[in-house]
């Protein structure tokens, strides 16, 4: 999608939630309580599940307050992972489950630094590939795509909680997401990647779900590997090289190349080096299309859950790939 295109739709998005934004506030998410809910605008009980949900590692991915099969699919995961019917609908027992995990309120605030302001900044980040790699850097693109990703939240729903805040003025009060996750597990067991739901899981040594994340794996024209393999290495702030023998749609170039680091790196923030040729877990540079398309075959998860997952895994890390990707589903890659 164009820049344009995406502006006009941030836009169109923005001014249907108008009268929410009006409306939301900290307290009215803080203070939410268990209710019966239906798809539709921002909920502030969803956005609270979200953010107990994200601290609790089973990731709804982009948190945006809006019911998601993301969302569906992380409420089943707690769900299976205590006990409770794993239905993925999120009822009052789930809820109250869920709001034993934190104490801590689910918004807070968040002041703007002058470190914040004077980030380096990747302003105009071209579609292809092949054009990316004439640039030094792969950063973020203005000051709301770098605080929307810290606090995993939209783009769309940091605008809306607020509204006329100057976000590159360092002082700003802002109102965000309180993500802080505890910290990971001195040892884990495994990692496994479930292609049929589209899933990451780690699993303590008794296979006791620890941390679940949605997931883009493979394609069928470009399938994840099936199997058990290990982790070789984890690379921070990586560089991204393309081999012409991957044959990607849209990249004419028959050379090698290279894209420099950053989080809009084609890979994002982090990759984990698995045993296989080519193949590893990473983060993205769109972080809303995790889990509703495709990879180019490796696992692509938000950067804030790659980094988690990173912080978990160590060389010799067993990765279980199981089972296959639905047939029915979409096969669009970002």
């Amino acid at each position: 999608m164009s820049r344009l295109l995406l502006t006009v739709a941030l836009a169109f998005t923005l001014a249907c939630d108008g009268a929410q934004a009006a409306k939301l506030n900290i307290d009215m998410v803080n203070q939410a309580q268990f209710s019966e809910y239906e798809a539709g605008g921002v909920n502030p009980m969803l956005m609270k599940a979200q953010i107990l949900l994200d601290r609790a590692r089973f990731s709804p991915g982009l948190i945006d307050g809006h019911l998601s099969t993301n969302f569906t699919k992380a409420v089943a995961a707690f769900q299976a992972a205590n006990g409770l019917p794993s239905d993925g609908k999120l009822t009052r027992e789930t809820w109250n489950k869920l709001a034993t995990t934190s104490v801590e309120p689910v918004l807070m605030t968040y002041e703007v630094t002058t470190k914040d302001v004077h980030s380096r900044f990747t302003r105009r980040i071209p579609a292809r590939m092949e054009r990316m790699a004439r640039l030094k850097r792969l950063g973020y693109r203005n000051m709301r795509e770098k605080l929307a990703e810290r606090f995993h939240v939209s783009e769309q729903l940091l605008t809306m909680l607020n509204p006329r805040a100057r976000l590159k003025k360092a002082g700003t009060s802002l109102v965000v997401p309180g993500v802080g996750r505890s910290a990971p597990p001195a040892t884990i067991g495994s990692v496994e990647v479930d292609k049929g739901s589209r899933q990451v899981r780690v699993l303590d040594p008794a296979g006791k779900w620890l941390a679940v994340y949605p997931a883009s794996i493979g394609s069928q024209e470009k399938p994840a590997p099936s199997g058990i393999v290990d982790v070789r290495r984890v690379v921070h702030n990586p560089t991204y090289h393309y081999d012409p023998k991957f044959a990607f749609k849209g990249i004419k170039t028959k050379r090698p190349f290279a894209i420099a680091a950053g989080p809009n790196n084609p890979v994002g923030s982090v990759w984990i080096d698995l045993s296989i040729e080519s193949y590893g877990i990473h983060g993205t540079p769109a972080p809303g299309q995790i889990g509703t398309t495709f990879s180019h075959g490796c696992v692509r998860l938000t950067n804030w859950d790659a980094e988690d997952l990173a912080s978990m895994v160590k060389p010799g890390t067993t990765v279980d790939f199981k089972g296959d990707i639905a047939p029915n589903q979409d096969e669009r890659s970002p």
